[in-house]
């Protein structure tokens, strides 16, 4: 009986060093992965000069859940130049109605760019003025306050997409773009041919539009992949691609309020489209907005923001 007992208390002792160690492995890489990903925040974090939008009265408050803006910009950085926004996607996030509104403004839309007096196509502010530029240029635009942004460099997300182990998307039709074909259906893209394949434009009948939805579903298949378990071995590289091509001016604390305050509206994501026609002026191609498009665009983003609105 003794001998049984002594065996009983040597499997037990076995079970708690062995949960003991399990519980510092554990401890320690998640302490890594903490340290990773601060690391990483550190790096892309780009605050502005300005601390708000003129069209604030105060910061926004995230831990309060307040709506708020993000500007996304997607950047064809060049040698050089800052290059000019080859994507502008706004989101218009509100906790309390539990939605996401997105809205993706094609690149040729002509409008006033602030700061320079003149209009022309919405994606030269970031090219003539940087982040500051498009930012004020977008909300001018839309009437409302953008309160963040993220940047990324489209040329180096090839790395972030082989971070993740490459994505699945959903391809609408047959396209070639760079050399590499693109069947229709499920299809999986490499980090190098998802930037061929979120780059088509021409042949896609949606023109820029289509682009933006393919650009648009790949950043989700990232993320859905990043989130992913078996994406988990691979975090030092994924933090890594994305401190070299990701710039924001959130803060790890304002990230983790997000992700706390947030989560169910991430759930519920509303696409919109800002409808208008092409046109050449001066030989130079433009997406031109009528106002009441424009006005019922705004109105509906206000809404979201819970900003008072007024239809003209």
């Amino acid at each position: 009986m003794g001998a049984e007992k002594k065996k009983k208390r040597s499997w037990i002792k076995i079970v708690f060093i062995s949960l003991f160690i399990l519980f510092l492995a554990v401890g320690t890489y998640a302490f890594t992965v903490y340290r990773s990903l601060t690391s990483a925040v550190d790096t892309m974090h780009q605050p502005l000069e300005r601390e708000k939008s003129e069209r604030r009265d105060e910061k926004v408050t995230l831990k309060k859940q307040q709506p708020f803006s993000i500007l996304m910009l997607g950047v064809d950085e060049r040698k050089g130049d800052r290059g000019r926004s080859d994507s502008m996607i706004v989101l218009t996030v509100n906790s309390n109605k539990k939605s996401v509104k997105m809205l993706s403004i094609p690149r040729d839309t002509r409008t006033e760019i602030v700061g320079r007096g003149k209009e022309d196509k919405i994606n030269h502010a970031y090219a003539f003025g940087g982040i500051e530029m498009a930012m004020n240029t977008v909300e001018q635009f839309l009437d409302i306050p953008i309160d963040y942004y993220v940047q990324i460099n489209m040329e180096g997300f090839k790395d972030i997409v082989d971070a993740v182990g490459g994505v699945k998307v959903n391809n609408k039709f047959e396209f070639t773009s760079g050399g590499d074909t693109f069947p229709k259906g499920e299809i999986n893209l490499n980090g190098e041919s998802a930037l061929k394949y979120s780059r088509m434009r021409y042949e896609d009948p949606r023109g820029d539009f289509g682009r933006q939805n393919r650009q648009r579903d790949i950043i989700q298949a990232v993320i859905s992949r990043g989130a992913s378990f078996q994406s988990i071995t691979s975090f030092g590289d994924i933090f890594a691609a994305l401190g070299k091509n990701v710039r924001t001016n959130l803060t790890f604390d304002e990230m983790v309020e997000i992700q706390k305050n947030y989560k169910e509206a991430g759930k519920n994501v509303q696409q919109l489209e800002l409808k208008g026609t092409g046109t050449k002026i001066n030989k130079i191609y433009y997406y031109t907005v009528p106002n009441e498009i424009r006005k019922s665009i705004q109105n509906d983003l206000k809404a979201q923001l819970e900003i008072n609105s007024q239809i003209d």
